[in-house]
């Protein structure tokens, strides 16, 4: 199993339909699939990034958007550290209810959980309904991030990822979370664990050397 510094927690959210699955396949196995079934409760995915240097494994859990499943998705709010929110550009119902959506996260999810809107399906610009500028506004309002991509043309879909986890890893460096509180979404992996403990030998050797 390779290293990572950190393990981050991921929910991906939003009304059914949206393309939620196609878009964790997208980024874990780089394809898309046309004809995904409808997710049943919830769908496991995870990958490894860089950033700064550093290893970070993304754990990911993309949720039922039906309402039957909804007590089922609330679970997976606590104990995630960040969370996309999709919406299809073409559908603006999806859009609609992603405040309904954003509500319950923050019910739902850690106080300090960061959020990514994301209009996906921009591939499908002739049928849009919404517009970037009405996205860049809802997220303005409600101080998350926000991203238009494409699962099905593999646009936008790392960066939505790198944007939000490189996020969560500032908030992380400036200390907002702590770590050892069982639910912050975040875990400490050897590559992390290695680096403190080389930091530390190396103070011991410079004093040392001090002396």
């Amino acid at each position: 199993m390779a290293a990572y510094s950190y393990l981050f927690k991921y929910i991906i959210i939003g009304d059914s339909g949206v393309g939620k699955s196609c878009f964790m396949l997208q980024f874990t196995d780089r394809r898309f699939k046309n004809d995904h079934d409808l997710t049943i409760g919830v769908e496991f995915g995870s990958r490894t990034i860089k950033i700064n240097d550093k290893a970070i494994k993304l754990q990911m859990w993309d949720t039922a958007g039906q309402e039957n499943f909804r007590s089922i998705t609330r679970s997976y709010y606590r104990g995630a550290v960040a969370a996309l929110l999709l919406y299809d550009v073409t559908n603006r119902d999806s859009f609609t209810n992603i405040e309904r959506w954003l509500a319950e996260a923050k019910t739902n999810a850690n106080h300090d959980i960061t959020v990514i809107l994301v209009g996906n399906k921009v591939d499908l610009e002739s049928n849009r309904a919404i517009t970037a500028e009405e996205g860049e506004k809802f997220a303005s309002e409600h101080g998350i991030l926000f991203i238009e991509a494409s699962a099905k043309e593999a646009f936008n879909v790392d960066e939505a990822f790198v944007n939000s986890a490189k996020a969560v890893l500032v908030k992380l460096e400036n200390g907002e979370y702590n770590l050892s509180t069982e639910h912050c979404g975040i875990k400490v992996g050897n590559a992390a664990l290695k680096d403190t403990l080389a930091r530390k030998s190396g103070n011991v050797q410079n004093k040392k050397c001090e002396c």
